[in-house]
C-alpha cells in the first residue's frame, strides 16, 4: 500500500510538472498536439499505479519523451506558419458580412442548432445582430456585432477618462496576508496599509479580504466572527 501511495505522489507532482512545462491553456483552448499529449499522459500515468510490476522510471520516461516532443512542435508552429497551418489548423468564418456560410457550417459538421448555441454563450440571442463570426483554431466561436447592436463604450459616449482608469483593483490583504506585489502595484507602501487599518481599528490578522486600486479607492473586508 505505501509502494502504491509513493508512486502516486511521485507521478501525481511529475504531471503537475509536465502540465507546467507545456503552459497555461485551459482544455477548452488545447491545440490538438496538446490535446493529444494531455490524452497521453494521463493513459501513461495510470499504467504504473495500477500495475506495481511496471517500473516507475519506464512512465516517467515516456512523460518527460511527450512533453519534450510537445515543447519542439511548439517551437516548430511559432517559426513556421505552414506547419501550423497543418498541425493546427486555420480559423474559419461562419458569418461574413451577415450572411452565413453554409459550406463551412458543413465543413465543420455544425448545425445550425450548434452555431446559436455558441451565439448565445458570447450573449447574443439574435443571429441578425452579428456581422462575423470566427471559429479559432481552439474551437471556440468569437463574434463581431454590427454596429447598430455593438455595446457603446465610454470614448463612444465621449467620457471623460479619470486618472488610473486602466489599472483595475487588486488584491492587497488575503486572510490577513499581505501581498508585496499589489502594494507595488497600487504604488502604495505598508507604511500607509497600516496607518489605514490603525484609523480603521482593524488589526491585520481580522482583514479577511482589502481591495485597492491605484488611486487609492480601497474596499476593506473583515473576518466574520467564529
Amino acid at each position: 500500500m505505501s509502494v502504491n501511495f509513493l508512486r502516486t505522489m511521485i507521478l501525481y507532482i511529475v504531471i503537475i510538472i509536465a502540465v507546467r512545462i507545456m503552459g497555461k491553456r485551459q482544455i477548452g483552448e488545447l491545440s490538438p498536439t496538446e490535446l493529444v499529449i494531455t490524452i497521453l499522459i494521463s493513459n501513461i500515468a495510470t499504467l504504473p499505479i495500477e500495475d506495481t510490476n511496471i517500473p516507475l522510471t519506464a512512465g516517467l520516461v515516456s512523460i518527460f519523451t511527450l512533453v519534450a516532443c510537445e515543447v519542439l512542435v511548439s517551437g516548430l508552429i511559432l517559426k513556421s506558419p505552414k506547419m501550423r497551418r497543418m498541425i493546427s489548423g486555420s480559423p474559419r468564418v461562419l458569418i461574413r458580412d451577415g450572411v452565413i456560410d453554409q459550406q463551412q457550417l458543413a465543413a465543420l459538421r455544425l448545425s445550425i442548432d450548434d452555431l446559436t448555441a455558441q451565439l448565445r454563450g458570447q450573449g447574443c440571442f439574435d443571429i441578425n445582430q452579428v456581422a462575423f463570426a470566427v471559429v479559432e483554431t481552439t474551437g471556440k466561436l468569437n463574434i463581431f456585432q454590427k454596429f447598430g447592436s455593438q455595446q457603446p463604450t465610454n470614448q463612444g459616449l465621449h467620457v471623460k477618462e479619470p486618472k488610473n482608469a486602466d489599472a483595475p483593483p487588486t488584491v492587497v490583504i488575503s486572510d490577513g496576508q499581505i501581498s508585496d506585489a499589489a502594494l507595488q502595484f497600487c504604488q502604495k507602501d505598508k507604511g500607509w496599509l497600516g496607518n489605514l487599518l490603525q484609523e480603521k481599528q482593524c488589526p491585520l490578522e481580522e482583514v479577511f479580504l482589502m481591495t485597492c486600486d491605484r488611486s487609492g479607492n480601497y474596499k476593506l473586508i473583515k473576518k466574520e466572527a467564529p
